[in-house]
């Protein structure tokens, strides 16, 4: 059988989508599970996180140094299962280039986990201070946590 793959996505991939895709890789048996991440942006593509992430996620027992920015495209609807977003910009930026409904039922807005229906964002917090950083990866791990449940 093969794994289950889930796409998590933000504007530049240097944020919100490396930090929860280092959450939820994390929490979910990497045997049955690739989880992987995207922007729907260029700016950032072949980048590794904002340092402020890769700070947070260290201080929660993440290493996402390695990983590197790219960029979303119509590919990853055939590649992927599942695809969370971070925010209403996101969703409507990948809805809009989905070709099929089987590709606009994979994707989702990742705080519907803990907030459903409510269509609730995950701030952007790159303007922001560390302390927004923090409030992001607090709402990231317990919607990753709640995903994490429903796929195991």
């Amino acid at each position: 059988m093969s794994p289950t793959k889930i796409l998590m996505v933000c504007l530049g991939n240097i944020c919100r989508s490396p930090l929860a895709e280092g959450i939820l890789r994390s929490k979910l048996d990497t045997k049955k599970y690739i989880v992987d991440s995207a922007g729907t942006g260029h700016w950032h593509i072949g980048n590794p996180p904002d340092n402020r992430s890769i700070k947070v996620g260290t201080q929660n027992g993440l290493d996402i140094s390695q990983l590197k920015g790219r960029q979303f495209s119509e590919q990853d609807f055939i590649d992927f299962d599942h695809i969370f977003v971070m925010d209403q910009n996101n969703l409507e930026d990948v809805l809009a280039m989905a070709t099929t409904e089987a590709h606009k039922e994979k994707v989702s807005m990742i705080l519907d986990a803990i907030f459903p229906g409510e269509d609730v964002d995950v701030p952007d917090p790159y303007n922001g201070t560390m302390t927004d950083f923090k409030r992001v990866y607090e709402m990231l791990n317990q919607a990753c946590e709640v995903i994490a449940t429903q796929y195991t």
